[in-house]
């Protein structure tokens, strides 16, 4: 064990040439520098924002989504059947002609009596708009909070208004309460949204979602191990500029303020746009290619900095791409467009087509999501880092 540990934790990988972990063990008095052991506190305070979530979901967005009347709706249940829930789970959940040719004569139920268990099974896992208000209603309080909180501490921070900062004296930079109060919240917010992962309304990219904070959840620890936090303060907020827009946009669209929602997602693309395609590679990859370059030098942890910076990049291009398409078709149409996304928020083939054929009334709860539900799987995906 302690092999791998020495093996893991190489100096020659995490730090510049002539700097070791021992350097950086005792600082001054009154100093702190970066280190694993400070992350620990993000498991409960991850835990307790969950719970935080829970309780306000339950008490204030529902307060809310009633004010708006959102209403909770009742869902009719299928009969417990053990065939027909097996099929169910681990075959298909929209069985053709065949399969129910053959559960009718199994069963001996006629296939209009097979096809409505389906149906009323399939409706069973969709969530209903008022769920969706509240957990959307929780991620825009958090990232709307988040985003004041890192723009106020950064706002008086001396690399907010020249990058080079973040590399000066690097790595011996102290670890501020500020910095550390951003860097714990944020990180202890995805590990919260690995938790809930598994009681949230299921979506058909549970897998990717869950690598994605994952890997979110790795970079952002890499970076404050290896004291690259200013910069990485930096990505946060750059990331955290959009987030609240979005789920501002789907907040309006489920209480069917759809101009507000229209609104609300053409400002969200822009500043979506500006931020990732304009701020984001000028401001600050600059600052982690070139500047760090002059004044600290590459090391191989510096190499795996950056190369994933770029990659995030790349993604930023391709999602940007096609919110530009989703953002044209509301510009063209004046209206919302069908949920197209990847992750829509239903288990059942039968609600896409219902988006299809009536994408506008008050009930095609897919319709509802329009462009800003389709964005969500773009531009959702990328959450901090």
């Amino acid at each position: 064990m302690a092999s791998l540990s020495a093996w893991f934790w190489n100096e020659r990988f995490w730090l510049p040439h002539n700097v070791t972990w021992a350097d950086l063990a005792d600082p001054a008095p009154g100093v702190e520098y970066p280190k694993a052991g400070h992350l620990i506190t993000v498991f409960p305070l991850a835990l307790g924002i969950f719970a935080v979530r829970i309780l306000f979901e339950r008490f204030i967005a529902s307060t809310c989504a009633h004010r708006l009347h959102i209403q909770a709706g009742v869902v009719r249940r299928a009969q417990p059947n053990t065939v027909l829930e097996k099929v169910f789970t681990s075959i298909t959940k929209n069985p053709d002609s065949r399969h129910l040719d053959g559960l009718s004569k199994q069963l001996d139920w006629e296939v209009r009596k097979v096809q409505r268990w389906f149906r009323d099974r399939r409706n069973q896992d969709k969530p209903s708009t008022h769920t969706k208000f509240c957990e959307s209603m929780w991620r825009f309080t958090f990232y709307l909070c988040i985003f004041i909180y890192g723009f106020r501490f950064l706002w008086q921070s001396p690399w907010l208004w020249d990058t080079r900062h973040c590399w000066y004296g690097y790595p011996y930079q102290v670890i501020t309460p500020g910095l550390y109060r951003y860097y714990v919240a944020e990180l202890a917010f995805y590990w919260s949204l690995m938790f809930s992962q598994f009681t949230d309304i299921k979506r058909k990219d549970f897998l990717i979602m869950f690598i994605h904070h994952l890997v979110t959840v790795g970079l952002i620890s890499f970076s404050y191990v290896n004291n690259m936090a200013r910069v990485g303060t930096l990505v946060m907020c750059v990331h955290d500029t959009s987030d609240f827009l979005l789920e501002a946009a789907k907040l309006a669209n489920y209480a069917k303020y759809q101009r507000l929602c229209d609104f609300l997602f053409i400002v969200f693309s822009v500043v979506f746009f500006i931020t990732r395609l304009v701020i984001y590679p000028v401001w600050v990859l600059n600052s982690t290619m070139f500047e760090s370059w002059e004044i600290v030098g590459p090391f191989p942890s510096w190499w795996f900095f950056n190369i994933s910076l770029v990659v995030l990049q790349v993604l930023h291009i391709i999602w940007s791409y096609l919110i530009a398409r989703i953002a044209v078709k509301a510009i063209l149409h004046g209206k919302v467009c069908n949920d197209v996304r990847s992750d829509i928020e239903s288990s059942s083939e039968e609600e896409a087509n219902k988006t299809k054929t009536s994408p506008y009334s008050p009930k095609g709860e897919n319709g509802v999501n329009g462009h800003c539900a389709a964005a969500k799987a773009r531009a959702q995906n990328h959450s901090s880092w």
